[in-house]
C-alpha cells in the first residue's frame, strides 16, 4: 500500500504521439487535511475512492489506499466534495518497462502539465524521455489537492 512516484513538469506535448491510451478524469476531495486525503475520482468509466497519507520527506513515497466504487456512487460522493473539482486528461505513455502518466488540466488549472512515473524503489533508475521537464517532486503546490484549493491560474 505504499505508493513511489515522482513528478515532472511537462516541457512539449511530444508525449501524445507515444500515449497508448488517454482518460478524462474528475475529481474532488472530501478531505485534504495535510496528513491525509480522500479523494473521489471518475476515470472514464470507472470510478474510485483513494486516501492517501503523509509523504515522506523526499516526496516519494506514501501511504495509498484506493477502492473501485461505482460511477453512479462516484457521482453522488462528487456533490458531497470541498469547494473545487480536478478536471483533466491523462495519456498513458509506455517507456520501457515504465508507463509515464501525463495530466495535462483543465478549468482552473488549465496550461499545467504534469508527468507522474511509479517506481517500486525510491532510488530506481527510469527513462527520461525529452518532453520532461523539471522535477516537482514533494512540491506541494503540484499535488491535486492542493490545486483544487489554489488553482494554477491564480498563481
Amino acid at each position: 500500500m505504499q505508493e513511489i512516484e515522482r513528478k515532472f513538469l511537462v516541457l512539449s506535448d511530444d508525449y501524445k504521439k507515444q500515449a497508448t491510451a488517454q482518460f478524462a478524469i474528475a475529481q474532488g476531495y472530501l478531505n485534504t487535511h495535510p496528513d491525509r486525503t480522500v479523494r473521489v475520482r471518475i476515470k472514464g468509466n470507472k470510478a474510485f475512492l483513494t486516501i492517501k497519507g503523509i509523504g515522506n520527506q523526499s516526496g516519494t513515497t506514501r501511504f495509498e489506499w484506493e477502492k473501485e466504487i461505482e460511477v453512479n456512487e462516484a457521482r453522488e460522493l462528487l456533490a458531497l466534495c470541498e469547494e473545487g473539482m480536478i478536471d483533466k486528461i491523462r495519456y498513458e505513455v509506455p517507456l520501457d518497462e515504465f508507463t509515464y502518466e501525463v495530466d495535462e488540466f483543465k478549468g482552473d488549472n488549465e496550461g499545467l502539465v504534469i508527468a507522474e512515473i511509479e517506481l517500486s524503489d525510491e532510488h530506481q533508475k527510469f527513462p527520461k524521455p525529452e518532453w520532461l521537464g523539471q522535477e516537482v517532486t514533494g512540491k506541494n503546490e503540484y499535488y491535486n489537492a492542493y490545486l483544487n484549493k489554489k488553482p494554477f491560474k491564480k498563481w
